[in-house]
């Protein structure tokens, strides 16, 4: 254990060599990327220190133990009491950090929110959802960016994209992928009955086109004009664009901004989770035996999550979480539920590992 962290240890004071060398600084796209795997690996080095320093401790006081002096004896066995249960404390963290990562889990995201069944009130859901994400990212310290807004008759929204920016972005929106149900009073109500209706979340991580290994070959590239609700935008420019993978047939576009570049690159970021999750799907074909993701395959119609008013309760349904205490995960406090989906993909993941051991 101590091998492996010293090995990240050292990356961690090579990489931090790097983020002062010119080339990489004048570079911003080069210093975002190395920037951000800077944060991760120095969480490792904060905790190899940590562990190192237990370990010495640990041996100096059994070396104590041999000392003629009875004080210094009873001295040096008093802090092995005391240093045993921080070493068990310390392994086990490490052992939860040492579990492979999604290499996806550091990138941003571009966030989809889109109403569903339900009419007016499903719009108003997805707006309320929007709420809840915007409070959650800003005790986050991340950034966003709206790309496309299609507002509710009735307030809310039928649809809201938005780029998110910061650390370890996807690894902790991942799990919100899905449909998302309330049961509550709609405000449209005038006999107050509960009414169930559902938004649909989708979170995508944000590649670079480095990241991307599709051949521009195997490209084709269409532009058109983009539809909308009306207004001088509408039908002026061809800003939408969609490609299609020959190879397979797969197409992907976009017409969630008014700039085709920023189109482009969502189509093909569109495109690539596409073709890749067609691979992820022949690839657990062909093993059966393997455990399914706890995430899925983000599919709209996967039933995620119920926000049930009159009880004020959330259930998570993959998990079988249920917490009394919608006010708040509804005003942004949803680290409580993703906490627990970590928990619980990580034990998979530990279960995975130790069946292969």
């Amino acid at each position: 254990m101590l091998d492996k962290l010293e090995a990240i240890h050292n990356k961690f004071l090579h990489t931090q060599e790097l983020l002062s060398d010119p080339e990489i600084v004048s570079d911003m796209k080069k210093f975002t990327k190395l920037n951000k795997e800077y944060k991760e690996l120095q969480k490792f080095s904060d905790v190899y220190h940590e562990y190192k320093t237990v370990l010495d401790n640990l041996n100096n006081a059994k070396e104590m133990l041999g000392d003629s002096d009875k004080e210094m004896k009873e001295m040096a066995q008093a802090e092995i009491e005391d240093l045993k249960p921080k070493r068990l404390e310390l392994e086990e963290r490490i052992k939860v950090m040492l579990i492979p990562k999604d290499p996806e889990d550091s990138k941003d995201i571009i966030l989809e929110i889109r109403s569903g069944t339900g009419g007016d009130e499903a719009s108003i859901f997805a707006g309320d959802l929007y709420r809840m994400y915007s409070k959650f990212i800003e005790t986050k310290n991340w950034k966003t960016e709206v790309l496309d807004v299609n507002e509710g008759s009735a307030g809310g929204f039928n649809k809201i994209v938005i780029e998110v920016f910061g650390n370890d972005v996807y690894g902790t929106m991942k799990f919100e992928s899905g449909a998302h149900r309330v049961q509550r009073v709609p405000k449209t109500e005038s006999q107050g009955r509960v009414h169930t209706s559902a938004a649909t979340v989708v979170v995508m991580p944000k590649f670079e086109e480095e990241d991307i290994d599709i051949k521009k070959d195997d490209l084709k590239v269409d532009t058109f004009r983009s539809s909308g609700a009306g207004g001088q935008h509408v039908n002026k420019t061809e800003s939408g664009v969609r490609f299609t993978h020959l190879p397979t047939g797969i197409a992907a576009e976009s017409t969630d901004s008014r700039s085709q570049h920023k189109n482009r690159e969502i189509a093909l970021q569109r495109l690539y989770v596409k073709v890749r999750e067609v691979h992820a799907q022949k690839t657990y074909s062909e093993q059966k035996e393997q455990r399914k993701s706890l995430v899925g395959s983000g599919d709209r119609s996967d039933k995620i999550r119920t926000y049930n008013y009159p009880q004020n309760r959330v259930t998570d349904h993959r998990i079988g979480l249920t917490l009394y205490k919608l006010d708040s995960i509804i005003e942004g406090d949803l680290s409580v539920v993703i906490e627990a989906l970590q928990v619980y993909e990580n034990a998979e993941k530990m279960k995975a590992e130790e069946s292969i051991a």
